[in-house]
């Protein structure tokens, strides 16, 4: 299995759940929903995510992904992301946690 992440807040976490999916505005905007690896998560956490309350890590499956999963280049910090392109069915998910900062 492999896995990675995603940071939300709660309220879209909860949304999703409803509906089965989950979709971030970068899938409209970008094209794709960023995730992270294991050592990637406190970066991105720091860098965009800062102050911010009531987040979520999103623990995915990548296994049971039903969009397309492809590891990008981010240039400004040259490290190779992984991002999903589509929505993240609900059941992919396997552990969520609240973030405290």
């Amino acid at each position: 299995m492999g896995i990675i992440y995603h940071i939300t807040s709660a309220e879209a976490w909860n949304l999703a759940r409803q509906k089965g999916v989950y979709s971030a505005p970068s899938l409209e905007t970008e094209g794709f929903i960023h995730c992270s690896n294991g050592g990637q998560v406190d970066g991105v956490l720091n860098r965009y995510y800062k102050g911010q309350n009531h987040l979520v890590k999103l623990t995915i499956d990548t296994n049971k992904l039903v969009a397309p999963l492809r590891y990008d280049l981010a240039p400004s910090i040259n490290e190779e992301f992984p991002h999903i392109y589509g929505p993240i069915n609900t059941e992919a998910v396997f552990d969520v946690q609240e973030i405290v900062q």
